[in-house]
């Protein structure tokens, strides 16, 4: 039967316990990791958020009774403890804070008793994922999930301290509210009160903090809950929280400069990593050219080259009519891979399809100096050479190229330059890459639409000195918005916003919205602006992606208490799932069976 705390209270937490405390009687409370009966003695790992710590327990010292309880405690019982601290009498554990000690134990609760739980709760379980989420509370048990929350919390922290030590003021901005089309699919909310009306869950709070810019408050954080009904993957979760920032009376290098003071006090004061300052940046231009990539990984190199202007005249008919339908040719150089088996070549070809491309060209370069390769027939000796030289190739190099319109290039070598890197090891997650993408494109042609899309949103403001394009250029037009890149992951992103009238008049005109739509989208936004609106800009980051990669995992489900899995369901709690009736009726709603042979 289960005990009660009365008359006790905790002393330390597991780890708070050290050789310090030799000769002193203390009070601990956690789970049993394990019990070991040895006859006579009895060795317990108990375990609580901070760790482990031995308990051993001797009739002779802990009595008859609490020694019948001790022999009866299996994992994941919960237990007090009240003990001596002493130097541990066997081997010392180094791979334990508290290797060096024990607790003779004096007095024993147990609190609760347990059940076996469906699997070891024990750091880096291999575990199937389903399984853990479907007892999360056991999964979060477990101490590398504890870490990866524990730093959650100090990372905001931190951020509230250091925005409120400059000048910013946390404020909340509603959860229910209007629906805005622009963007990705909006979770909707019925009203009861206004039958056939929805309230949209936001996406992010952006109209709400520019109104605050409006509305004077000058300097506004606040860490949010965002939601977006989107497809899910490893950075991605229906909800999901931002660090959200906006500032007036200010410009781009002002909302650098705090951001990269922030990120240098989060990542030194919690894993004790020191970012270089000034973080390097790279217009959005420049990492396509290079990278493929608006999020470039500049952990290695791999860059690519375009080589259009080398195989232009050549007669290979891929790299020929690439160019002739205003593509391009571009390559990636796999240093010192020659040697990879034409399977796992193939491999990689395979993969390069499912990004677009209709195939992929390569080409290896013996030791001796020849060439074996997929197109080497199709061109002379002269312009396999001039290729090689561009592509800085040297014998043992495997070259790849694509040939396509520049977005299918980009995206095919951009993707398959990280493919190949994780596969050949070129990059260690101990190695933190910092950088800023700055100058995006303005807007970007929707085929589907048949129209201007917002690359960011309908409110970011053009480089003043492509202003003069917007109305008859727009492709061309450039963003003053910027990224921050970590080791290939977009963190946050924001950008300067519009704030005169004439200037978002414009913007809209090229999103082809006309007044009236404007209006009955944005209207009290855009009325906002009409008394007064000063020059403003922001930034989000998403605290989930940070955080995975401050914790070296792959998935931000490791560094959220309840996530969602693909289909955006919890295991847990059976969620979504079906209400009564009499809600739906309440609610004016009714659902329509789905014919499943139709």
């Amino acid at each position: 039967m289960a005990e009660t705390m009365k008359g006790l209270r905790r002393s330390h937490r597991c780890t708070e316990v050290s050789n310090k405390n030799i000769g002193e009687t203390v009070t601990v409370m956690g789970w049993v990791q394990k019990s070991r009966n040895k006859g006579g003695i009895i060795f317990v790992d108990i375990r609580d958020r901070s760790g482990l710590l031995q308990i051993i327990f001797e009739e002779e010292s802990v009595g008859t009774e609490n020694f019948a309880k001790a022999e009866k405690l299996r994992s994941e019982f919960v237990i007090a403890v009240v003990g001596t601290v002493e130097a541990r009498s066997g081997a010392v554990n180094e791979n334990l804070i508290t290797g060096d000690i024990e607790i003779r134990a004096k007095d024993i609760r147990i609190l609760s008793e347990a059940e076996t739980p469906p699997f070891p709760i024990e750091a880096d379980s291999k575990t199937k994922e389903e399984l853990r989420l479907k007892y999360r509370y056991l999964d979060l048990r477990r101490p590398d999930l504890q870490r990866n929350l524990i730093l959650r919390s100090k990372v905001a922290i931190i951020t509230r301290q250091f925005l409120a030590d400059e000048g910013f003021i946390e404020i909340e901005t509603p959860i229910l509210t209007k629906s805005t089309p622009e963007g990705a699919r909006d979770y909707l909310v019925p009203s009861r009160v206004h039958p056939g009306n929805f309230y949209a869950l936001p996406q992010s709070p952006q109209i709400f903090k520019q109104l605050l810019m409006c509305s004077g408050y000058d300097r506004y954080f606040q860490i949010a809950k965002c939601f977006r009904d989107e497809d899910l993957r490893a950075d991605r979760q229906p909800e999901f929280t931002q660090i959200d920032m906006e500032l007036s009376f200010v410009d781009v290098d002002d909302v650098i400069d705090v951001n990269e003071r922030l990120l240098h006090k989060m990542f030194k004061e919690t894993i004790g990593i020191d970012i270089p300052l000034p973080i390097q940046r790279m217009t959005y231009a420049e990492a396509m050219e290079r990278f493929g990539s608006d999020k470039p990984d500049i952990r290695f190199g791999m860059e690519l080259k375009n080589v259009s202007d080398v195989v232009r005249s050549c007669g290979f008919g891929v790299f020929t009519g690439a160019l002739e339908n205003g593509g391009s040719v571009r390559g990636i150089n796999a240093e010192g891979q020659a040697d990879m088996p034409r399977k796992k070549i193939d491999s990689y070809v395979s993969f390069a399809k499912d990004f677009g491309a209709k195939g992929l060209a390569y080409l290896a370069i013996n030791e001796d100096g020849t060439y074996k390769s997929s197109f080497a027939k199709f061109m002379t000796e002269d312009e396999l050479d001039k290729l090689v030289e561009l592509m800085e190739g040297k014998p043992g190099d495997l070259l790849f190229f694509a040939a396509d319109e520049d977005e299918v290039v980009f995206d095919v070598l951009g993707n398959l330059r990280l493919e190949l890197a994780k596969n050949l090891n070129l990059y260690s997650k101990d190695d933190y890459k910092f950088l800023w993408v700055t100058e995006f494109p303005l807007l970007e042609y929707s085929k589907e639409d048949g129209r201007y899309k917002a690359k960011h949103h309908p409110f970011t403001m053009p480089m003043e000195e492509d202003l003069h394009l917007i109305e008859t250029d727009p492709g061309k037009v450039r963003a003053k918005a910027y990224d921050i890149v970590l080791n290939g992951t977009e963190i946050g992103g924001g950008s300067v916003r519009i704030h005169q009238g004439d200037i978002q008049e414009k913007m809209f005109k090229a999103l082809g919205f006309t007044k009236e739509e404007a209006h009955e989208r944005f209207g009290f936004l855009l009325d906002a602006f009409k008394y007064g609106v000063p020059p403003h800009a922001g930034l989000a980051y998403g605290l989930d992606r940070l955080v995975m990669l401050m914790a070296k995992e792959d998935s931000i489900r490791d560094v959220i208490a309840f996530p969602k899995v693909k289909d955006a369901s919890c295991l847990m709690t059976d969620a979504p799932n079906l209400v009564d009736e009499k809600q739906l009726d309440e609610l004016g709603i009714g659902i329509i069976a789905e014919d499943k042979d139709k």
